[in-house]
């Protein structure tokens, strides 16, 4: 071993403990002259001083945000414990990939208050962080009020997820006489292209269109940003560099709302799809949303959770996802009219007047971005702790105890359970949600789930100076008695929900190489857009 390698390995082994060890897990298995791209959090704001640092370890800085105090750079693996050596150096994880994870819809979350009111979202600002938008006749000229891509040739889509999730957000239902029209159809849209042809993306890109909606706030009056977005989780919302922008837009003033990914199917460790929700959708401050089933009725007793949305609590933090759920199955949106990957991949999917239909928590973020545009412009004062624990507040919570449904490609069935880290809260409620006169104080982060192993018992640990007040926020029906949920009879395979490390290892940093012991946690498919080929029955 080289005198080089001794000094690296003596560093990393004198960092005792999770929160003293500075580099992400995937960094240490590298070779130590493989070159990497990695995100470097300081301390404290950044200046000259923190590229200076970099360079004299043998890296370059490529970017660097401000307002996460977080600067992207390339450098040997070997030379990473000389950057984590500096003080001022919190994490360094690695770059990164993130993928792309209304026919009743405007029904089904009881929205006509908003629209019978006059609500539309006008002049309130939404950042769409997603694949780019082509043009359609449902989001007119004029709507889409800024474009700019990061890490990618332009602004426009050529996956095909960004511009549903715009239709959905904003549209204004023109090529459907008004059938498929958005939640928010007056809404600003600020379009943030970070997804590629091919729907992956990076955590850079990722950060930096954040830190532009930052920037742009008060230009366009951004007040809510959509991820409909996200990646495994691979160490503590505290040290990830998604976790560290997200945080800085709402502290900002700015709702974040992030689709919780849709792996809810995947049982490859015995968790029935507990502990899947992805990041950055595991920050306990944004609202995570998950996907529901409204049947293609604007009934609410039909709605039941879709078995494919990923379920809480989240791995290595326990934090109790998602927040609420909202329609994200088989809804019908604007698509562009030219080659997107999405409808070449799903023909069957694409509807006359260039729509498209699709499933996925995707959509139910979308449509939680457009209902916190209706809110905000009822009532711009709102803060986003507000916002979120009205939503969640509002939400309607009579769900039965339990559900199967059945994959009708491959008749495969999958039971769910409408608990609290299923559903959330419950349901969006908008019509209730906008006729709130609620002004809750504190903070409406998530709270943490805690598992007694000497009871075998799962209780809701909240945090101090909650916004939750005396209001039930969690209906009986999704949570077992006043403070207790369910012992680990119900989640299967425990160990891998509870344990306090990151339950999976990885064999390389691109892609979605992640496996969770010999299985791969992604199963045979692993593009997030799989889902969007599928419904249920």
């Amino acid at each position: 071993m080289t005198i080089q390698r001794i000094s690296i390995a003596l560093l990393l082994s004198s960092m005792v403990g999770w929160g003293q060890v500075k580099i992400a897990k995937e960094l240490r298995r590298l070779d130590s002259d493989a070159s990497v791209s990695v995100l470097i959090r300081f301390k404290r704001p950044l200046d000259e001083s923190q590229a200076e640092r970099i360079r004299k370890c043998g890296g370059a800085e490529t970017a660097r945000y401000r307002a996460s105090r977080i600067v992207a750079a390339t450098i040997e693996a070997g030379r990473l414990a000389e950057v984590a050596a500096e003080n001022e150096v919190e994490y360094i994880a690695p770059d990164r990939t993130v993928k792309a994870s209304l026919d009743t819809t405007r029904q089904s979350v009881h929205a006509g208050a908003g629209f019978s009111s006059g609500l539309t979202g006008a002049g309130i600002g939404v950042a769409v962080i997603d694949s780019g938008f082509a043009s359609h006749p449902d989001i007119p000229a004029g709507r889409v009020v800024y474009t700019e891509a990061f890490g990618q040739a332009g602004g426009a889509d050529a996956y095909g997820h960004g511009t549903p999730v715009i239709g959905v957000i904003g549209g204004n239902g023109q090529s459907s006489g008004g059938r498929y029209r958005g939640i928010a159809p007056e809404a600003r849209i600020v379009n943030l292209r970070v997804l590629g042809p091919s729907g992956e993306g990076s955590d850079s890109a990722v950060i930096a269109a954040i830190e532009r909606a930052i920037e742009l706030k008060a230009r366009y009056n951004i007040r809510v940003i959509n991820l409909s977005l996200g990646r495994p989780v691979m160490e503590s919302y505290k040290y990830d560099p998604l976790g560290f922008a997200v945080e800085a837009a709402w502290r900002a003033g700015i709702v974040v709302v992030v689709a919780a990914g849709n792996e809810g199917r995947n049982n490859a460790r015995g968790t029935q799809g507990y502990g899947t929700v992805m990041s950055p959708a595991n920050h306990p401050l944004v609202i995570t949303v998950g996907a529901l089933k409204s049947l293609g009725t604007s009934l609410r007793d039909d709605d039941i959770i879709a078995s494919y949305s990923s379920k809480g609590p989240t791995v290595v933090d326990h934090v109790v996802k998602p927040d609420l759920i909202a329609p994200g199955n088989h809804i019908v949106a604007p698509q562009g009219t030219g080659k997107q990957a999405l409808k070449q991949a799903y023909p069957q999917n694409a509807l006359a007047g260039a729509y498209f239909r699709l499933s996925g928590t995707s959509m139910a973020a979308a449509v939680v971005s457009g209902a916190v545009a209706l809110m905000l412009q009822q009532q711009p004062g709102l803060n986003p702790d507000q916002v979120k624990a009205r939503l969640m507040k509002t939400a309607w919570k009579s769900f039965p105890p339990e559900v199967t449904a059945v994959d009708p490609m491959t008749g495969a069935e999958y039971w769910s359970r409408h608990d609290i880290f299923t559903v959330g809260a419950g349901a969006l409620d908008l019509n209730s949600a906008l006729g709130s006169a609620d002004m809750p104080l504190g903070t409406a982060a998530s709270p943490i789930a805690v598992y007694d192993s000497s009871r075998d018992l799962v209780r809701i640990q909240y945090p101090y100076n909650a916004a939750w007040g005396g209001t039930p926020v969690w209906g009986s029906a999704v949570l077992g008695g006043a403070s207790v949920i369910w012992g680990n009879n119900i989640v299967a395979g425990s160990n891998a929900v509870w344990g306090s490390n990151v339950v999976w290892g990885v064999s390389s940093l691109k892609g979605f190489a992640v496996l969770w012991g010999s299985s791969s946690f992604w199963g045979t498919n692993p593009t997030g857009s799989a889902v969007l080929g599928f419904g249920e029955r």
